[in-house]
């Protein structure tokens, strides 16, 4: 742009009578086509890194962050106009029906102290989207090691199927004694009398965490994003069989015996259960349960009972919990 001297814009702009706003207007329009180019091959960048998962607002504010000024409706026209908007997620799929007149029975998992395999198993389930539907995936870990130890898919979690197999698969695998405690959410395909059967047949103990609290089920929480965004996002499957070849690779292959867990030291649950295995002697292969006394003079006190081989349900703890 040519140079006013020592005048300034504003008074230009009243000696040939055009209006500030539209001064910057026109100003605009005869920036350099360079400039559109480099700030639309950003976008095209930042997009692709993030897998097309940023809307105008995040990649507005991660041009910000690399010093370029621009505004969100810019940013809006230039996606708009290269297709690249952020792909919209799916409509979240509720997995947890805790409507229903099932019994439900106590937190335990809160109060135990785990010092081996075997003693509780936390459980869950999550949804996977093919191609024209949505699947299930039912997940079991053991909470001491982070091992999935059972799994299954099925195209319904309707009925009890679903959590059934996947607790069937994990008992083939392992074979637990009496007293294991079983870890879920108040989901019906859990507290089902199918289900209840199934954990009474095997001599498991049921606990269930609280309304809305999945903090007990951590472990299994965070096994299922962590398959989601390094196994299920960066892939796509055919059918519900090409899901399960890749899942069982994912779990058995990789999960399991090689992936690093930093909860474990930055080992595998595998190699973690091989270590505490020798470790352990068979006396110490039980766990223990804290619960506080319903008592006012001693609410703050606590008492331990033993869980594992030959163990039968534990003193009620706190209703609370």
């Amino acid at each position: 742009m040519p140079l006013q001297g020592r005048l300034s814009i504003e008074h230009l702009c009243q000696l040939v009578a055009v209006s500030r706003r539209g001064f910057y207007r026109s100003l605009r329009q005869r920036e350099p086509a360079e400039e559109e180019t480099e700030v639309r091959s950003l976008i095209q960048q930042i997009a692709l890194e993030h897998r097309r998962r940023y809307g105008y607002r995040r990649i507005t504010a991660e041009l910000h962050r690399r010093g370029v000024p621009v505004n969100r409706k810019k940013v809006a026209r230039m996606m708009r106009d290269d297709n690249l908007l952020a792909v919209q997620p799916k409509r979240f799929v509720v997995t947890t029906n805790s409507k229903h007149k099932c019994e439900v029975h106590l937190n335990l998992a809160s109060r135990m102290r785990l010092s081996g395999i075997n003693q509780l198993w936390v459980a869950d389930i999550t949804d996977v989207r093919l191609k024209g539907e949505f699947v299930y995936l039912a997940v079991i870990l053991d909470s001491f090691s982070r091992k999935v130890v059972g799994w299954a898919v099925d195209r319904t979690m309707m009925s009890s199927r679903l959590t059934v197999a996947a607790l069937e698969r994990a008992v083939a695998d392992r074979q637990p004694q009496a007293g294991l405690v079983h870890h879920s959410d108040r989901g019906l395909q859990y507290a089902s009398p199918e289900y209840v059967a199934a954990l009474d047949k095997h001599g498991m103990i049921a606990s269930m965490s609280r309304p809305a609290n999945p903090y007990d089920n951590a472990s299994c929480e965070s096994f299922m994003k962590t398959l989601k965004r390094e196994e299920i996002y960066a892939n796509k499957y055919d059918d519900l069989d090409h899901l399960r070849i890749n899942v069982e690779e994912f779990i058995e292959q990789y999960y399991n015996r090689l992936r690093l867990h930093s909860a474990l030291g930055y080992r595998s649950p595998e190699e973690f259960e091989q270590q505490t295995e020798v470790a352990s002697s068979v006396d110490a292969r039980s766990a223990t349960i804290e619960f506080f006394e319903n008592n006012d003079e001693n609410r703050q006190g606590n008492s331990t009972a033993a869980l594992g081989k030959g163990a039968t349900s534990p003193p009620s703890p706190d209703p609370l919990a």
